[in-house]
């Protein structure tokens, strides 16, 4: 099988901190991928090397075999939520059609074609029934199914989800990781999924990149959400407890000793 994403010696540092280096890293095509650690690790950072807009310091990355660049079709993003404002101008299908033509300039001119794909990809995501509807009158689970839609309009080799799951209750985390899951196994396309919690998605990932202090590890969650591969990360006891299919991490050390950014958690997470 040709990885649909390739890293080979791959380095980025923030300032003189290293966030990770000697990364190589292969991800196929209908894998489920995600990217775990505490804030400042380089998550995000990940998802801007694979976009095009964050240069690695050494080493190489590319999509399909082809080097990465900015707009590439093969890559749809799902961008973490953030709601609308109440009196936003913009309907459901109009936020949609921007995956579409968004890159054109000008007013859209009446397109039958477009338009059918508008409804078949709101009818993918279970959005039909709010087409019409202002963004910003929607619930922050129905936007979130819109911007999943809008990232499905190229039909992606590579699905990029920067913490789709953000704010949202359980109800619409469980609908919206359904739908990139979809994705996922019917449609081949890879997904990157980067979250600092792993329990709303565990069922469907394939393998853990986890990033912290300069380091990481990559395998299944089975082999890398452990207490031994933890502790060893953070150079310090972090204890993992498997409980009803849930993966809860104690003891993760203060990371704003390690990393730029607050941390999401000083004494107990779960994962």
């Amino acid at each position: 099988m040709t990885p649909v994403v390739s890293l080979r010696g791959a380095r980025l540092q923030f300032g003189k901190r290293t966030l990770w280096r000697d990364l190589d890293l292969d991800i196929n095509p209908g894998e489920f991928f995600a990217v775990l650690g505490p804030n400042g690790s380089g998550k995000t950072s990940f998802l801007k090397v694979l976009l095009g807009l964050q240069e690695l310091h050494s080493g190489t990355v590319s999509l399909g075999g082809h080097p990465v660049e900015r707009g590439s079709k093969r890559i749809g993003y799902i961008p973490q939520q953030k709601s609308f404002a109440p009196d936003t101008p913009l309907r459901a299908r109009d936020l949609v059609g921007l995956g579409i033509d968004g890159h054109r300039w000008g007013m859209r001119f009446a397109s039958g074609n477009v338009n059918q794909r508008i409804d078949a990809l709101l009818e993918q995501v279970g959005a039909s029934d709010y087409a019409k509807v202002p963004v910003g009158q929607l619930s922050g689970g129905e936007q979130q199914r819109l911007r999943v839609a809008q990232a499905l309009a190229t039909e992606p080799q590579v699905l990029l989800c920067d913490e789709p799951l953000l704010s949202l209750d359980l109800h619409h985390q469980q609908g919206v990781s359904a739908l990139i899951n979809k994705q996922c196994h019917e449609r081949n396309s890879a997904v990157v999924f980067v979250t600092h919690e792993i329990n709303p998605v565990i069922d469907y990932v394939d393998r853990v990149l986890y990033l912290a202090g300069g380091q990481f590890r990559v395998g299944t969650p089975q082999e890398v959400m452990t207490t031994e591969v933890l502790s060893e990360l953070y150079d310090s006891h972090v204890e993992v407890i498997h409980t009803n299919g849930r993966i809860v991490v104690v003891g993760l050390p203060d990371a704003t000793t390690h990393f730029h950014d607050d941390a999401h958690a000083t004494a107990g997470e779960e994962f």
